[in-house]
């Protein structure tokens, strides 16, 4: 993304074009405009949406229920799996509603909203990644040390910083879109309010928007990314020490399939807010957006959870409780209609 030079507003009032964007607010163009594809669209992202929630609710569930997951590694699985939900429910269900009613308005405080916890949730899943990322790290490198350094203080302040960090972020972003004038038609080609495209409708000066954009932005992007590629250069390194063939094949499977999501989410969003746009229509980028909003949320319990034997013996756990409540609570009914 280039900065251009503070450019000149139109000669229309501000307080007409403020007016003009709070009374219409925005039109989301979606992720097609073919109206055949729209019930493919509706139940595809349906499905994916119910997956994510699904998935998501089933790791936080097993690591309440169970004490002996409350350890640093499944707090921050926890809250990514809660960002993971938010970051999903910003998007999915507004553009759900836009298919089924046909329309495509969303108003100015709506937009303005999404903006916000898009924002917040997005960078959130960006520094929780790069915090397992180093749990991992020192987990494998230093196992020893592992409770010292990764005792529940540093914890703690590990996801309330990324909490913080986060969350004065996107309200940095979301006020200075307050200061910008819209003046129509305000169309924006996207299937939510993001930052980018929302940019490129005003027509007032975007400079410092653009400016923060290219500062903050490519710092909370590019710093985690590079933090979780070194953090994995080194587990790589202790993997390689481990005798036992069966268990380097093992830690380098999980290794692969984390690099994988994390490879997703990084360029993807890497192309959307740091590279020049692919196409005047953003076709190209809507498709990248899908992919660290939709499929990385979808995929995140799969690759980081579902697969843990821990995680899978607490949902057991659950399930045979929940089986034994029934049965007993069958029986009491069974025993009440007999004695009346």
């Amino acid at each position: 993304m280039t900065l251009p030079g503070p450019p000149q507003d139109r000669q229309i009032p501000d307080i007409d074009r403020r007016n003009q964007t709070g009374t219409y607010g925005f039109f989301l163009m979606g992720l097609s405009e073919h109206l055949e594809q729209q019930p493919l669209l509706f139940g595809l992202f349906l499905s994916m949406y119910l997956i994510t929630i699904w998935g998501n609710l089933l790791i936080i569930l097993a690591i309440g229920s169970d004490v002996h997951l409350h350890t640093p590694m499944y707090l921050f699985l926890a809250n990514l799996s809660f960002s993971d939900i938010g970051f999903i429910s910003t998007v999915i269900p507004k553009m759900l509603n836009n298919i089924g009613s046909g329309s495509k308005r969303i108003s100015y405080g709506g937009c303005l909203t999404q903006l916000y916890f898009f924002g917040l949730f997005a960078d959130l899943d960006n520094f929780l990644l790069a915090v397992m990322a180093l749990d991992r790290y020192v987990a494998i490198s230093q196992p020893l040390h592992y409770a010292t350094i990764m005792n529940s203080q540093r914890c703690i302040l590990l996801v309330a910083g990324s909490w913080v960090v986060t969350t004065f972020h996107a309200l940095v972003h979301t006020l200075l879109v307050t200061r910008l004038s819209f003046c129509g038609p305000n169309i924006i080609p996207h299937f939510f309010c993001d930052l980018v495209p929302l940019l490129k409708l005003a027509c007032s000066s975007t400079y410092v928007n653009d400016l923060v954009l290219i500062l903050v932005a490519g710092t909370l992007l590019i710093g985690p990314f590079v933090c979780i590629l070194t953090s994995y250069f080194y587990i790589a390194l202790a993997i390689l020490r481990i005798d036992s063939p069966k268990g380097k094949q093992k830690a380098f499977s999980n290794c692969t399939s984390h690099l994988s999501v994390v490879s997703l989410f990084y360029t993807t969003a890497i192309k959307v807010y740091l590279c020049p746009p692919s196409s005047p229509s953003g076709g190209k980028d809507r498709v990248f957006s899908v992919m660290y909003t939709v499929v990385t949320p979808m995929l995140n319990p799969f690759i980081y959870s579902l697969r843990n034997r821990d995680i899978k013996g607490a949902l057991g756990k659950i399930l045979r409780r929940n089986m034994l409540n029934t049965l007993s609570w069958d029986r009491k009914v069974q025993i009440s209609k007999i004695h009346s």
